[in-house]
């Protein structure tokens, strides 16, 4: 299997350095579906020549990326590409190595499943042989590093790389059962951007269960364990905020990047769903239904965390994609990081009722965002009411999408324990329908 992935990076690795020496270069980077005012290299570059200068980065309304990023690129920024396209091979690497893990924890679940007799008897083709879950760490893999929406945030420089790539080691920790490293990844992630805090709930699910501790409000392993995970996630994020202010020697940083996320005062039209919104909202409506916006991120956490308390890495993946949609800037980068986990979710496609349709929303959307973006900037054929209409039909697609795996996986589960043939009392088929 080395191999196989080995190739997929160095073909990876060569797109990435063709397209860095191409005139195409310079069109992603300007791409508004690639980059955002909070992740865009050309800021980063802005906020370094503000600190040579000895100025704060944060002392104007150009940067708000996290100081430790800025002080990694004072130190490589004749390595910029370089570190980009490492950083891709990393999170790639670090999908495989966490896949591949996880697999081994679903088969030895399946079979001791299947030994006490946890299964139906007629759902024999439902059950998932290693031959089928061999090549899956390698399509995850080849999934991030190839997918378009990947390599266009490396070529565009786009931090969200970084953060993807501290996300898949957060990933890898988990599954390797690390409390420890899972914390500090977590914390390094939500200094970061902040949302993936709400991935603290389907890491602790996942560790809970390596641990063999039931997840029960009266248990005592319970509170202790989520007690210790909890110190270990906070004790991290307080020394890198702490680091962050020594770096600087100002607290600065603190409004200039978690403020821009969460008052999302910069209105760049962006492939999310907030800023067409509030262009068009009255100034004091705006604190109320920013926090309606916010709000969604974190709103479907607890719900998902009780239904899927047995299955924390489903779980994990839906809420990267809620992270993604729901983000106040998003960029096709946020979007690569939980579509590389789909290839995990192959043994679902039997029971998806609208893949194909759904695929060709997300390619077509993808096409037509440069093309509304030229009739609106451009030729003035159009506004911005054409642009915000494709971004609409793209997270609904997305959301479409997820919905669409939901579905699926709960179907598969009812299926595995009742039977794949359903039949009524009197004996003729029924079928499943699922509220």
């Amino acid at each position: 299997m080395a191999a196989p992935l080995v190739l997929g990076i160095l073909v990876a690795v060569t797109v990435r350095a063709v397209l860095y020496r191409s005139s195409l270069a310079g069109f992603i980077s300007e791409r508004v579906e690639v980059t955002s005012p909070l992740n865009a290299w050309k800021r980063v570059v802005e906020g370094l020549a503000l600190l040579d200068l000895g100025v704060s980065p944060y002392s104007g309304d150009v940067f708000h990326e996290t100081p430790l990023i800025i002080y990694l690129f004072h130190f490589l920024i004749e390595y910029s590409e370089l570190v980009f396209m490492i950083t891709d091979v990393l999170t790639a690497v670090a999908l495989y190595l966490a896949v591949q893990d996880f697999n081994k924890v679903v088969f030895k679940k399946q079979k001791l499943l299947m030994e006490l007799d946890r299964y139906a008897s007629d759902v024999a083709e439902l059950i998932r042989t290693p031959m089928e879950m061999h090549y899956i760490p390698l399509k995850v893999a080849l999934f991030y590093l190839l997918n378009p929406y990947t390599v266009m945030s490396c070529v565009a420089k786009s931090t969200c790389a970084i953060n993807n790539t501290v996300i898949a080691f957060f990933i890898l920790a988990t599954i390797k059962g690390s409390t420890l490293l899972s914390a500090i990844f977590l914390a390094l992630a939500t200094y970061q951007s902040l949302y993936p805090l709400t991935l603290f709930a389907p890491a602790l699910l996942y560790l809970l269960q390596l641990q063999f501790i039931p997840v029960k409000l009266k248990s005592k392993g319970f509170w202790l364990y989520t007690t210790q995970y909890a110190a270990l996630y906070l004790c991290s994020l307080v020394v890198i905020v702490c680091l962050s202010f020594f770096l600087l020697n100002s607290w600065d940083f603190i409004l200039s990047v978690y403020g821009f996320i969460l008052c999302v005062p910069d209105l760049t039209p962006n492939i999310g769903l907030f800023w067409y919104f509030f262009a068009e909202m009255f100034e004091h409506f705006n604190l109320f239904f920013v926090c309606v916006f916010q709000i969604n991120v974190f709103f479907y956490t607890i719900p998902l965390a009780v239904k899927l308390k047995e299955h924390p890495i489903f779980f994990l993946f839906v809420q990267l994609a809620i992270i993604s949609i729901f983000k106040s800037y998003p960029t096709v980068g946020d979007v690569a990081l939980y579509m590389a986990f789909l290839p995990l979710w192959s043994h679902l496609y039997r029971f998806l009722r609208n893949i194909f349709i759904l695929s060709c929303v997300l390619i077509v959307c993808s096409l037509l965002f440069p093309v509304l973006w030229h009739l609106w900037i451009y030729a003035g054929s159009a506004n911005s009411n054409f642009y915000y209409a494709i971004t609409l039909t793209f997270n609904v697609g997305q959301i479409l999408l997820i919905s669409d795996y939901f579905y699926a996986f709960l179907r598969r589960e009812y299926y595995l324990t009742h039977g794949l043939y359903l039949r009524r009392k009197d004996g003729t088929e029924a079928m499943l329908v699922l509220k």
